[in-house]
């Protein structure tokens, strides 16, 4: 800490570091202490951030909604590459000791540059193909996501990876997640959207079902009654959870939090504070933050 100081290196972090110090990766630091950052377009990563708490309850962790811009999934891919990595880097100023990026269509878009741009751990998700193809007994498998996940060379390259001979029922969800914050999941219009892209899954006999959108856990039992019994439905806030607790363990970086939860939107607070608590469960102050 002295030696790094002395040149010129700073290990604390916050969002007004004036310029005349560089900043230290956090294992050189040992900052344990500093949060995990998750960030997401909307409120679907808080499926996500559920599964990483309670994985992980000695770490702090700082949720960021880029609300602004939601959907992402209507957003070009050079948009969300650039916006990738200006968040990241802005949560890495800001204090994060690593970072998971709880949505699907960034990852697709810009983990890589991501990865490439910030010196702390990153987990990233994407649709769990590989795990659906080793639980499927029919060789049909369905994948439930944004049309920009799907359109993506990292989707692609992940079935032409993991898929072999099996059938991939790759299916976009236009206006789902949007449906799902704004209306609720138990809404006639979530309901009506779920008739129509779960259709093809069922009818195509499918026995695993990939949620690949953070939103769709949040109606998990309602894709799961429009398929047949027994299929199962893979979700990835588990495997991401133990994913960074690896990483964590890694870089000596495990606990030194409280369980202390930040949220912060890049839109109007006031606007995503009722779909918090319906969602998550929880009342939760909720501030405003611009990555820059």
């Amino acid at each position: 800490m002295v030696g790094l100081a002395r040149m010129g290196i700073r290990c604390g972090l916050s969002a007004d570091n004036d310029n005349n110090h560089a900043i230290a990766p956090f294992w050189m630091c040992r900052m344990t202490s500093h949060p995990i950052a998750v960030f997401d377009s909307g409120l679907g990563g808080l499926t996500v951030l559920r599964a990483l708490r309670e994985r992980l309850p000695q770490e702090d962790f700082f949720y960021f909604a880029d609300t602004r811009f939601l959907p992402y999934g209507d957003r070009t891919e050079v948009f969300l590459r650039e916006r990738g990595v200006l968040i990241a880097e802005a949560l890495v100023k800001r204090g994060a000791k690593a970072l998971v990026i709880a949505c699907n269509t960034a990852t697709a878009a810009a983990a890589e540059a991501i990865r490439a741009a910030i010196a702390v751990p990153v987990v990233a998700l994407e649709p769990g193909v590989k795990p659906a193809v080793a639980l499927t007994s029919s060789g049909v498998i369905g994948v439930l996501a944004t049309t920009r996940t799907l359109a993506s060379e990292r989707f692609q390259r992940l079935v032409g990876n993991h898929a072999n001979h099996h059938r991939v029922i790759a299916q976009a969800c236009p206006g789902l997640a949007e449906a799902i914050e704004a209306e609720g999941p138990d809404s006639a219009q979530v309901a009506t959207l779920l008739d129509t892209f779960v259709a093809p899954m069922a009818a195509a006999a499918a026995d695993v079902v990939v949620l690949g959108c953070t939103h769709y856990p949040w109606v998990a039992a309602a894709i799961a009654r429009r398929m047949p019994p027994g299929t199962t439905l893979l979700d990835t806030g588990e495997p991401v959870a133990r994913q960074l607790e690896r990483l964590l363990a890694a870089g000596n970086l495990l606990g030194g939090g409280t369980g202390r939860l930040t949220v912060a939107t890049s839109g109007a607070p006031a606007s995503v504070v009722a779909t918090v608590d319906r969602l998550f469960g929880e009342k939760l102050k909720i501030e405003h933050w611009e990555p820059r």
